[in-house]
């Protein structure tokens, strides 16, 4: 049985919408002017200075598609609202959306409000929960790695995925690095940014000190040729390893680097200098692991 549509009318044009009311009797708006301000979260969506600035002194964060948005509602991020495609309003009918309002729209109205085409139908808007301390996520992990100027939202979401899936316990942030919970950030990290815990590392360089005194190995990740292998890493080494990363060309910075206690390359083939830093964290916590049980 399709949703029954009731049509309302209340207040100027565009305070106009249709209720949609599901089979779970969850009420779904439809909306129909592109500047309504029930959707405020979801403007400019491709603005990324715009965002930045905006999204994380306001505690909220979007996410873009069906299972990065379940994935955040069972990490325990509480939903400000739903906004979908009017002809996918049947995906969410088993959620429970609590006191989110769900808002429906054409393609077009989506398109003109968030600035793009939505093609996977549904977005949310999350609020942010407060992050922990490093020290926190030093006290109960293993291997974590730490992200120096990473900036690239993509290969902050591509990280965030490798480390979720090759048993790296925790990623630590320098201040200057991206959000991990910008849309782009989440979407590339298929929602692994809300399985991994992570925290500010700071002030830089200097608190590297506190993952050496937590007992972690500071091993620098460097195409310098007298670097050491990472497979010839040795067992202490290797036992509580924190992998140093920099930003994608740049690397670290000569202060991050003096302040780690191993460099180390994975080494390369065919005359190609270094790899992509995700694809580089990827091989690396893999390295790292292998020999887990």
């Amino acid at each position: 049985m399709r949703p029954a549509v009731e049509s309302t009318r209340a207040g100027p044009r565009r305070n106009q919408s249709n209720l949609v009311r599901q089979n779970r009797r969850v009420p779904v708006h439809l909306i129909t002017d592109p500047d309504d301000e029930r959707i405020g979260d979801y403007r400019a969506l491709t603005d990324v200075e715009l965002r930045t600035r905006w999204e994380p002194p306001h505690g909220l964060f979007i996410a873009e598609g069906e299972l990065v948005l379940r994935r955040a509602l069972r990490a325990g991020y509480p939903a400000r609202s739903y906004l979908v495609d009017a002809k996918r309003v049947d995906q969410l009918a088993d959620l429970d959306t609590g006191d989110a309002p769900v808002y429906a729209a054409s393609q077009d109205v989506l398109r003109e409000a968030t600035g793009f085409h939505v093609h996977r139908g549904v977005l949310a808007s999350f609020r942010r929960t407060p992050l922990p301390s490093a020290a926190e996520v030093l006290a109960t992990a293993r291997r974590v790695v730490i992200l120096e100027d990473v900036n690239n939202h993509t290969n902050l979401g591509a990280i965030f995925r490798a480390v979720a899936a090759l048993g790296v316990d925790a990623v630590l942030l320098s201040p200057s690095c991206a959000d991990p919970l910008y849309r782009r950030s989440v979407r590339v990290s298929m929602g692994e940014v809300f399985a991994v815990p992570y925290a500010k590392l700071e002030p830089w360089p200097a608190a590297l000190d506190e993952v050496r005194a937590a007992g972690f190995t500071v091993l620098a990740m460097t195409p310098a040729p007298d670097a050491v292998p990472i497979q010839r890493l040795t067992p202490q080494q290797r036992a509580r390893a924190a992998l140093l990363l920099g930003a994608e060309g740049a690397g670290l910075t000569s202060a991050a680097m003096t302040a780690s206690d191993v460099r180390v390359v994975i080494p390369m083939r065919r005359g190609v200098d270094s790899l992509n830093v995700a694809a580089a964290t990827a091989v690396a916590c893999w390295e790292l692991g292998r020999d887990d049980a």
